[in-house]
């Protein structure tokens, strides 16, 4: 893991040729795949995320800038891939284990944002991600498959942890991000806010437009993706068995 110990550190980046750092500290919340810092110049507030496993890193810079143009996540101002880094705009806010009505209706339509946001790439369906063979799992494929594939830039790692409320709502950590099915962002936002089933609802129909159908089966199917995915990764890391996410 890197070690930071003085602001020396920065002094190549261009970005801090202009003002002078004044403080570096651990973020209270830490993520599973990176250590993050608050880095306090005299001017701005950055953070720091060093990775922890190998990844596309340049394909993650790159999107978390598209969702910054469409004003859905912060600003990605330093790759360096050779110090396994990357440096962020700050932004302020907090995380929420549960949702009010009105930020739910914001997170619904902050996620359409997202999922508007055109990207050339080739789309993960996640089956490769299940080495063994799960009934449950392979049911839901089935279902999945029975349903025409509605594509779009998604998050992929929409946890509480992953979004900020403040001013206005932000999607943050985006190494999973990449061309999927929209329902499994959906899902995704449902299972880890334990949002009932009238919430589920008031979510779905502020993000879906009033001539589109909610696909109740297909996000059925997709929830059973998600739990068992996440369950998978989760027992990987605690055996110290993943070194690429």
């Amino acid at each position: 893991m890197l070690k930071i110990l003085s602001p020396y550190f920065f002094k190549d980046y261009p970005l801090f040729k202009s003002q002078k750092v004044e403080k570096i500290s651990c973020l209270k919340t830490q993520g599973h795949c990176n250590v993050n810092y608050v880095i306090q110049t005299n001017k701005e507030k950055y953070l720091l995320r060093q990775f922890k496993y190998q990844r596309d890193r340049k394909s993650e810079f790159q999107i978390q800038n598209l969702a910054h143009k469409k004003r859905v996540g912060a600003k990605a101002l330093i790759l360096d891939e050779t110090k396994q880094l990357m440096i962020c705009e700050f932004i302020e806010g907090k995380h929420q284990q549960k949702l009010k009505q009105k930020n739910l209706k914001k997170l619904a339509m902050l996620l359409r944002k997202l999922h508007k946001i055109k990207i050339r790439q080739q789309p993960n369906d996640f089956r490769n991600a299940f080495k063994y063979k799960d009934k449950k799992v392979q049911e839901a494929f089935k279902i999945i498959k029975t349903f025409k594939p509605e594509y779009v830039l998604g998050h992929n790692d929409l946890h509480p942890k992953n979004i900020l409320f403040g001013k206005k709502i932000q999607f943050i950590d985006w190494e999973y991000a990449g061309k999927t099915d929209r329902y499994f962002d959906l899902a995704s936002i449902i299972i880890e806010y334990k949002l009932n089933k009238s919430d589920e609802k008031t979510f779905l129909y502020n993000y879906f437009l009033r001539h589109e159908r909610v696909n109740f089966k297909k996000l059925e199917a997709f929830k059973v993706v998600y739990q068992i995915l996440w369950t998978l990764w989760f027992e990987k890391l605690e055996r110290g068995e993943i070194d690429e996410v």
